[in-house]
Parts: structure tokens; C-alpha cells; sequence
């Protein structure tokens, strides 16, 4: 049976979402209940992000499983933290929704919310909820705690730096291209099942991905600390674009070095797209991509996550593609850009 959300309120519908909530860190003293929680990080700094999803523009519930949508709702801005080489612990949480969304369907968005705090040991310490003329909006504010000595920021590389970057790209535009396709034929026919077999790498990288909570382990294990850092939501080549722009450098990537999965390879081929195109301008990877001094390569090169894709050079030379012929193509900002028409 489906519930209404005008039959149970504001105050019923927040009450329902929030009953079963356990914190977890000692950081949380105060969570839901009262009108601000209260955070204590004693002699660490706060990481503060947030994300705004929207109906239409980051999200298609034709084939976006409402929990999938929750679940990614909070990896989006957890791996924000993780980029500047923190923890989070706790989130916030704002929905707006249409009077089409029942309340059995935002316990679904919730449940995934509530599965993502769980593997990631965050608290969820508040939020908003009102109504919506169009569909669902999703805004979630992360908070992390980090030693102030162990903050990375964008723009700390230095000249010689390598360039690197955690797991694997252009998985999830592929698999966003993959679920695009199907909708289409769906449309066209309703009969016609979705033809997904073989691609179950791809489809999570798009519809459940995971943030890198791993790779603040993974630097202390190496021993290494990186001198700059981002996550990949926009796409590989904004992304080492912002860390030249705020570290005032150029770099060199190299086209044979940038890490590829072979599903994300085989639905490129099958579609007719460069799987470098697809790992240069795709986005929502969210993996890190960071520099480490050129005296680290040793500690790096053996780990089997962590792949050196090229090197940063003086401002001058630009920030260029050098291709598998050994040409060099400028690099340019063409991943997600959400004001563009």
C-alpha cells in the first residue's frame, strides 16, 4: 500500500526517516532531535562539502533505482572529503519532493542513504525536507576531521610532481551511455527487456559507485603525502585543468597511461566511442587524482591501484595530451558542466 506523504506531514514523514538512526563517532554529540546537532573535533579541523542533485539534470529515475540514487546521493560528497585527505563523519541531509513520490519511495532513497552511512561510519545529523513543483532534489553537506598537517589541497603540486590517479576511468560515462541506449528502446517499445548482460562493472560504476575512503590508509601505508589532490567527478581532463590552474603549472598526461577497464572498453567499442574520450571528459569515476613528488615513484609503481599517468612541467608548456603517437594535444575542460545549455 502506498502512503501519501500529505497524510502523515512534515513532522511524520521526518520522524519515520529518522527513528532508526544509531551514531557512531564520538565527534557527534548532538544528532536529529534538536534544532542544530552539535559536532565537537576537539584539536582537529573541519572539512566542510556539499552536492545538490536534481531531478532531470543529475538523475533519471527511468532506469536510477531509487536506493542507488541515496546511496550515490551521499558517495558524491563523501569522496569531496576524501580528496582533501580527511575522514567524514557525519552528513546532512535536504530533500525537496513532488507530491508524485510516496512515502514508501523516499524510505527506498532513504534506505540508501541510510546503507551508505553504514560503510562508510558516517552519522547523518540533520536536514531539511520540503515540497517540490517539479520532481526530486537531493542536497547533502558532508563533514570530515582532519590533523590540520595532513590537509592536501588542489593547489600544492610543484614542477617534476607525477601525476596519478586511483583505480580506473570513464567506467561510469559508459555505463550512463549503456542505460541511456536501453531507455531509448524502451521507449520506442515497453516490451523490449533491457540489454545489460556482461556490463555489471560499468552499470555500478554509474548507478552505485564508491568513494576512495581507502586512499588516506593507502598514503600512510606508502608513506607518502600528496602535494596536491582532487576527486574526478567532472572528467579526467577538468579535473588536472583545476590542479594546474591552483598549483600555477602545466603537465604532461600520457594516452597509454591512463588506467581503462576492459567492460568500459568493449561498450566504447560497441558504441563507437574513444574510451579515451570517454575517461577524459565522462566524469562521476570518483576516483583521486593526485601528485606526489617525483622522489615517491618508487613507493607508488608497485601498488596495483594506484597508476602514474604523467608528470607536471613548467606553466608555460600548458597542460597537453601526449598522445600514443607522441604528438601533444592541448588538454580541454569538456567533462560535466551543469550550467551549460
Amino acid at each position: 500500500m502506498s502512503t501519501k506523504l500529505s497524510d502523515i506531514g512534515e513532522f511524520g514523514l521526518i520522524e519515520r526517516l529518522t527513528k532508526d538512526i544509531k551514531i557512531k563517532n564520538p565527534s557527534t554529540l548532538t544528532g536529529v532531535g534538536d534544532d542544530a546537532a552539535i559536532i565537537d573535533y576537539k584539536d582537529k579541523v573541519a572539512v566542510v562539502s556539499t552536492d545538490m542533485l536534481t531531478e532531470g539534470i543529475h538523475f533519471n529515475l527511468m532506469y536510477v533505482p531509487l536506493k542507488h540514487l541515496g546511496y550515490k546521493s551521499v558517495v558524491v560528497n563523501l569522496s569531496d572529503i576524501y580528496a582533501m585527505n580527511a575522514i567524514p563523519k557525519q552528513i546532512t541531509v535536504n530533500i525537496a519532493v513532488s507530491s508524485k513520490f510516496s512515502l514508501q519511495a523516499i524510505e527506498e532513497l532513504y534506505s540508501g542513504i541510510h546503507l551508505a552511512c553504514k560503510y562508510y561510519n558516517v552519522d547523518l545529523v540533520g536536514g531539511d525536507t520540503t515540497s517540490s513543483m517539479t520532481g526530486l532534489v537531493i542536497s547533502i553537506t558532508a563533514l570530515g576531521e582532519a590533523a590540520k598537517e595532513d590537509i592536501v589541497y588542489r593547489g600544492g603540486a610543484n614542477e617534476t610532481d607525477l601525476l596519478c590517479v586511483t583505480g580506473d576511468l570513464g567506467g561510469a560515462y559508459m555505463g550512463l551511455q549503456l542505460l541511456e541506449r536501453e531507455n531509448e528502446v524502451f521507449k520506442v517499445n515497453k516490451q523490449m527487456q533491457p540489454q545489460l548482460s556482461g556490463y555489471d562493472y560499468i552499470l555500478e560504476r554509474q548507478l552505485k559507485p564508491e568513494a576512495r575512503k581507502d586512499a588516506v590508509e593507502i598514503f600512510k601505508k606508502l608513506g607518502i603525502k600528496p602535494t596536491s589532490m582532487i576527486d574526478i567527478s567532472d572528467g579526467l581532463s577538468s579535473e588536472i585543468l583545476h590542479l594546474c590552474k591552483t598549483s600555477g603549472l602545466g603537465c604532461d598526461l600520457y594516452e597509454d597511461k591512463i588506467p581503462m577497464d576492459k567492460q568500459t572498453k568493449a561498450m566504447a567499442e560497441e558504441l563507437n566511442i574513444n574510451p579515451i574520450v570517454a575517461a577524459l571528459n565522462g566524469g562521476e569515476d570518483y576516483e583521486l587524482l593526485f601528485t606526489i613528488p617525483l622522489s615517491g615513484h618508487e613507493k607508488v609503481k608497485n601498488d596495483p591501484d594506484i597508476t602514474i599517468i604523467g608528470h607536471m612541467v613548467k606553466k608555460e608548456n600548458g597542460a597537453n595530451l601526449v598522445t600514443t603517437g607522441g604528438s601533444s594535444i592541448p588538454l580541454q575542460a569538456q567533462g560535466w558542466n551543469p550550467l551549460k545549455k
